[in-house]
């Protein structure tokens, strides 16, 4: 009784704080079992945010390497480089417009983007915010990011998150490619293991 009572009042008390976390997340069946040790970070996806391409693409591949988790994560220019041909460049097109429109990840598709990056595991980006604004008489950057681990052997989509990070000031404006960084390594931090 006395334990049953301590684990509500312990359950009570974080929800009275509050948790954290990303403020979507999707894990697959696969995710527990899912330990990939090549990754690379696809080009992002960014919409009308075509300015944040490169530095989302770095910073995500920079939060992958410290995280440890892999053996290996493939560079942005190595990634990058395999996509220089109209072929690739196609398959990519072709990938993310079904992905994008169907919210399915193509198996064959998925399985030769991995052949062409050589890496187990894929992480596709999507930049939801990249911008300054103003709001309630303050002023803010915010980089919203949306990312999905893709299986590459297989096509499945394993995990996938969603956060947005907001950094208010007076006068200093803040750089966006900070404020992605931080926003990566918190995603990553979600990431399965």
């Amino acid at each position: 009784m006395r334990k049953m009572l301590a684990g509500v009042v312990g359950v009570g008390f974080l929800v009275l704080i509050g948790c954290g976390g990303l403020q979507e997340v999707w894990e697959g069946p696969e995710a527990a079992t899912f330990k990939p040790k090549t990754i690379a970070v696809l080009p992002s996806m960014v919409g009308a945010y075509e300015g944040a391409r490169e530095f989302s693409q770095a910073v995500l591949v920079s939060a992958l390497g410290k995280s440890g988790r892999y053996e290996s994560v493939v560079s942005s220019d190595q990634v990058n480089g395999a996509f220089s041909a109209k072929d690739a460049s196609d398959l990519l097109a072709a990938y993310y417009s079904k992905l994008d429109t169907t919210g399915q990840s193509d198996p064959g598709m998925a399985t030769k983007l991995g052949q062409l990056v050589q890496a187990e595991a894929l992480l596709v980006p999507k930049i939801n915010n990249w911008e300054f604004g103003r709001a309630e008489g303050d002023s803010f950057g915010k980089v919203g990011m949306g990312v999905r681990l893709i299986d590459a052997t297989n096509g499945a989509i394993v995990w996938k998150g969603r956060h947005d990070n907001i950094k208010t000031y007076m006068v200093f404006k803040p750089s966006l490619k900070d404020i992605a960084e931080e926003l990566s390594e918190y995603i990553v931090k979600y990431m399965p293991k």
